[in-house]
C-alpha cells in the first residue's frame, strides 16, 4: 500500500486530496497547520514508508522550504504551485526539481473556490470591483486534487507540469451572475474603477503589493482572457468541472449567514466596523470606528447589515441641529434605512429566525451588525438585491404616506411632484401613477431620464420652465417650492401642508409586495462602501447628489 505525505491537509486543496488518496486505498499521512510548522521539518510526521508527498506549501514565501524538501529527497513530490509562478513558487519549483526522485508541478489558474471570498456581498446582492470583464478558466479545487492523486499515484508524471483549468473562460461579471442564478440570491457586479478598488483592497488589509498585482493581472486578463487548457481531463479521464456546477455544490455557502468579524486580541469580543460621531459638527466628524458586536436580547433579532442608504436628514443630526428631533447620545452610530440578515434571533423574536432577509428603519444602522425590534423589521422583497432594499424605508414610506394618506390621490388627478429626481420623489412619482394620476414630475436634466422611465406622463425641467398652475394636487419635495398652485399642497420640506413620516413596517410590507410584483422600481443612483460616508456628506451639501444613494457593508 503507499504511504503518501499530504501537507495542507485540510486545506482547499488538500481535503480533497487526502479523501480521494483513501479512495483510492492509499495511507495517507495528513499534516496541517496544527499538526505542526509545515516550515520546520522537525515538526514532520515520521517519513518511515513514505513514498511520495503532495507538497502545498504557505502562499507567497519559500521560508523553510530547502530544509523540508531535502528531508523529502529521493521520493516523488506533487507541488502544487500556481500558474502565475511568482518568485516564491519557482524556488520551491526549483528546490524540488534538485531534491525528489520523480517530481510533477501543479499550476492551477484562478480557484473557483476564489469567489467565496464575494459570500457576504453576494448575499447583499451587489458584488464590487473592478475589471468585470476579467476572463478567466477558474479551476475547482477538487478537479485539482484529482490530477495529484494521479501524478502521486501513477507513473508517467515525472517532469510534467500541469497547467490546470476549469472547461470554459468566465468573467468575474459572469461568474456574479451564475452565483445569483444557482443561489436564488438577486446580486449583480457592480463596477469599479482602478483607483476605487484600489482603495477598497487598501481598506480591507491587503498589502499595497498585493493589490497592484492583484489589478496588474485583471487588467491583462480583460485584454488577454487566459485560456483553456484541457490537462484535467487528460490527467484524469473526467471532464473538468464547470462554474455553474463549482456554484450549484457551494451555494449553501452563499446562502449560509457567519458572522464576518474581527477579534482585537485573544479573547476579546467579536468586532465590526461602524460610521460614528464623537461630537458634532461637519462631515469630518465622521469616522469608521471598529467596536464590539451588539447582542440581541428579547424581543430583538441581530441583523447582518447588507447596506444602508443616505438621507439628507441625517446631516442634520450629524451637526447638532434641531436636538429635539434628533435626539442622540454620543458617540452615535449614524444611519436609518437597513437591510440585511438575521444572524441571531433574541427570545420572543416571533417569527423572524436566521437566516431571513429583512429591511426597516433602525437607528445605527450604519454597522456591519445592528440590533433591531423583530416588531420594527418587514421580510425583505425577494425580487431585487438585498442591498437595494436599503433605499426604501424613509423615502418609500415617506413618498407612501404622501400619496396615498395626505394628498389622497385619485384616478384622473392631475400630480406635480416637484422634485422627482430624488429618492422620495422617484417613488412618489410611481406611487402617484398607481394611483391612475397623470403625472408631472420636476427634475434636472440629469435625472429626467429615470424620473420619466418610472413613469411620469410629463417632465419639465425646473431649471428652463415655468411649473403649471392647472393641477390638483402638488407634492413638493423640495424646499421653498411653489405653493397655491393646487387644491391640494402636501410638502415634506416645509410650507403647507408638511409633515414627517411616521415609520409603519405594515406600510414596508405593501411597499415590498409591490415591489416584488413588479410595479415599483427601486432606482439605486450610486453605492459606495461605508468608508466614503463622510464624503457623501460633504457632497450632498455641496448639492451633489440625486437619487438613493446605498451605502454597502460587504
Amino acid at each position: 500500500m503507499a504511504r503518501i505525505l499530504v501537507t495542507g491537509a485540510t486545506g482547499t486543496v488538500g481535503r480533497h486530496a487526502v479523501a480521494l488518496l483513501r479512495e483510492a486505498g492509499a495511507e495517507v499521512v495528513a499534516l496541517s497547520g496544527a499538526d505542526g510548522d509545515l516550515r520546520d521539518p522537525r515538526t514532520l510526521p515520521p517519513l518511515d514508508g513514505v513514498t511520495s508527498a503532495l507538497l502545498v506549501w504557505p502562499f507567497a514565501t519559500a521560508d523553510g522550504a530547502k530544509d523540508v524538501v531535502r528531508a523529502l529527497a529521493g521520493r516523488r513530490v506533487v507541488y502544487l504551485s500556481s500558474a502565475a509562478r511568482r518568485t516564491s513558487e519557482r524556488e520551491v519549483e526549483r528546490l524540488v526539481e534538485e531534491a525528489a526522485g520523480e517530481w510533477a508541478f501543479l499550476r492551477p489558474h484562478a480557484f473557483a473556490a476564489n469567489a467565496l471570498r464575494w459570500a457576504r456581498q453576494v448575499r447583499a446582492g451587489v458584488v464590487r470591483g473592478a475589471y468585470g470583464a476579467a476572463g478567466m478558466p477558474v479551476v475547482h479545487e477538487r478537479d485539482v486534487a484529482a490530477v495529484a492523486v494521479r501524478a502521486l499515484l501513477d507513473a508517467g508524471h515525472h517532469g510534467a507540469a500541469y497547467a490546470l483549468t476549469g472547461p470554459e473562460t468566465i468573467s468575474q461579471a459572469d461568474q456574479v451572475r451564475i452565483l445569483s442564478e444557482v443561489t436564488g440570491l438577486a446580486a449583480r457586479w457592480e463596477e469599479l474603477t482602478p483607483e476605487q478598488a484600489r482603495a477598497a483592497l487598501s481598506a480591507g488589509g491587503w498589502p499595497s503589493g498585493a493589490v497592484e498585482e492583484v489589478l496588474r493581472a485583471q487588467a491583462e486578463l480583460v485584454r488577454r482572457p487566459a485560456p483553456v487548457t484541457r490537462a484535467v481531463e487528460e490527467v484524469t479521464k473526467a471532464p473538468a468541472t464547470s462554474f455553474r456546477e463549482w456554484a450549484a455544490e457551494h451555494a449553501g455557502a452563499f446562502r449560509q449567514v457567519t458572522r464576518h468579524t474581527t477579534r482585537r486580541r485573544p479573547g476579546a469580543a467579536a468586532a465590526m466596523r461602524a460610521a460614528r460621531i464623537h461630537e458634532f459638527g461637519d462631515a469630518s466628524v465622521i469616522r469608521v470606528d471598529e467596536v464590539d458586536v451588539p447582542r440581541p436580547g428579547p424581543g430583538e433579532v441581530l441583523v447582518e447589515v447588507a447596506a444602508t442608504s443616505f438621507n439628507p436628514s441625517e446631516i442634520g443630526l450629524r451637526s447638532g441641529l434641531l436636538p429635539e428631533v434628533f435626539r442622540a447620545s454620543l458617540p452615535h452610530t449614524l444611519g436609518w434605512d437597513v437591510s440585511g440578515t438575521v444572524v441571531e434571533a433574541g427570545p420572543g423574536a416571533g417569527d423572524l429566525a436566521p437566516g431571513d432577509r429583512v429591511f426597516g428603519m433602525v437607528d445605527g444602522a450604519a454597522a456591519q451588525y445592528v440590533v433591531a425590534p423583530a416588531d420594527v423589521l418587514a421580510k425583505a422583497p425577494a425580487g431585487i438585491p438585498l442591498a437595494d432594499a436599503a433605499a426604501v424605508p424613509v423615502a418609500g414610506l415617506t413618498a407612501w404616506q404622501a400619496v396615498r394618506e395626505h394628498a389622497r390621490i385619485t384616478p384622473g388627478a392631475r400630480v406635480l411632484v416637484n422634485g422627482a429626481g430624488g429618492g422620495v420623489g422617484l417613488f412618489a412619482v410611481q406611487l402617484a401613477k398607481l394611483a391612475g394620476a397623470h403625472v408631472i414630475a420636476t427634475a434636472s436634466p440629469r435625472s429626467a431620464a429615470a424620473v420619466r422611465r418610472l413613469g411620469a406622463d410629463e417632465v419639465i425641467d425646473y431649471t428652463t420652465a415655468p411649473l403649471p398652475a392647472d393641477v390638483d394636487v402638488l407634492l413638493n419635495l423640495v424646499p421653498g417650492g411653489p405653493a397655491g398652485q393646487s387644491r391640494t399642497t402636501v410638502s415634506i420640506a416645509g410650507g403647507d401642508g408638511h409633515f414627517v413620516m411616521r415609520y409603519d413596517p405594515d406600510e414596508l410590507a405593501a411597499l415590498a409586495a409591490l415591489i416584488d410584483e413588479g410595479r415599483l422600481t427601486v432606482e439605486i443612483a450610486e453605492s459606495h462602501p461605508l468608508t466614503e460616508l463622510a464624503r457623501l456628506h460633504r457632497r450632498a451639501e455641496a448639492g451633489d447628489l440625486r437619487g438613493k444613494i446605498t451605502v454597502l457593508m460587504g
